[in-house]
């Protein structure tokens, strides 16, 4: 090892290294696995999910609860029995469709291992490159589906029968939806170039805001009310409502700069 790569194990191993190499080490098999990106992608969704799940049953009884769903005839939580049909057909096209078609595409990529881990600015800017990457390709993906009407009857309708979303039902769509939405994550950090450790922290955290945008909740604590650049949602919920303009997932940008953003008619309750 040279002195600039020593200097840099130095650096980052209070933070990172310790962590990377705990990782590296015990789980290698499992990070280059052709499987692990949907495994992961269904995994965490169905647990990020969780939280919004107690919610759902709490609203029921707690008034504040209930203050935190978005309004505008948005009606009652989903039932538990909503719940499970859209977890068993969730399920089902991952197992039958996005694991093996991600597994080809994971075989061919063939990741390798790097033995340093990222410094805290290279994990927060690659992290972030990916996440203004994928907001690109995600925004040209859905206005297209939305414009061709071919596209949205065979591909995004389906995800569009819940005028009200829920948490799980983001991912309750087309198996080629939920196919091409996994592939574009997938790409965003391969041409980012993405250390390991950065493309997982991106997943995981596309994988919560997907929920979030999807909870049908505009919570005190949510991360659109902490950073202006995000919808949010209620700007996604706009888009389940109006079924046009906010076509971005995350970012708003996109959306005032080619005039599809429609300002949120859904607000919060008063609390």
């Amino acid at each position: 090892m040279n002195v600039s790569s020593a200097g840099h194990v130095k650096t980052c191993a209070p933070v990172l290294q310790e962590l990377w190499q705990y990782v590296k080490e015990g789980q290698e098999e499992i990070l280059v696995s052709p499987y692990l990106p949907a495994s992961f992608a269904f995994l965490t969704h169905v647990l990020l999910c969780a939280p919004f799940l107690a919610l759902d049953a709490l609203g029921s009884v707690c008034q504040r609860v209930r203050g935190w769903r978005i309004a505008a005839g948005s009606g009652p939580p989903p039932s538990l029995r909503r719940w499970f049909d859209c977890f068993w057909r969730v399920l089902f096209r991952y197992l039958t469709i996005i694991l093996p078609a991600t597994a080809v595409f994971q075989s061919l990529s063939r990741p390798t291992l790097p033995d340093l881990a990222p410094s805290c600015w290279q994990l927060f800017v690659e992290v972030f490159a990916c996440f203004l990457l994928f907001d690109t390709f995600y925004f040209i993906w859905h206005i297209s589906v939305h414009r061709v009407p071919w596209l949205y009857r065979n591909i995004h309708q389906l995800h569009h029968q819940h005028q009200v979303p829920f948490a799980l039902a983001a991912q309750d769509a087309s198996s080629t939806e939920l196919l091409s939405l996994l592939l574009l994550a997938l790409s965003s950090a391969w041409i980012v170039g993405c250390h390991p450790l950065s493309e997982i922290l991106f997943h995981l955290l596309n994988s919560w805001l997907a929920v979030e945008d999807h909870c049908g909740y505009n919570l005190p604590w949510a991360l659109h009310r902490l950073l202006p650049c995000l919808g949010g949602a209620p700007h996604h919920q706009a888009h389940h409502s109006l079924h046009n303009g906010n076509y971005a997932p995350y970012f708003t940008h996109w959306d005032r700069l080619f005039g599809t953003y429609c300002a949120s008619v859904l607000q919060s309750q008063p609390h």
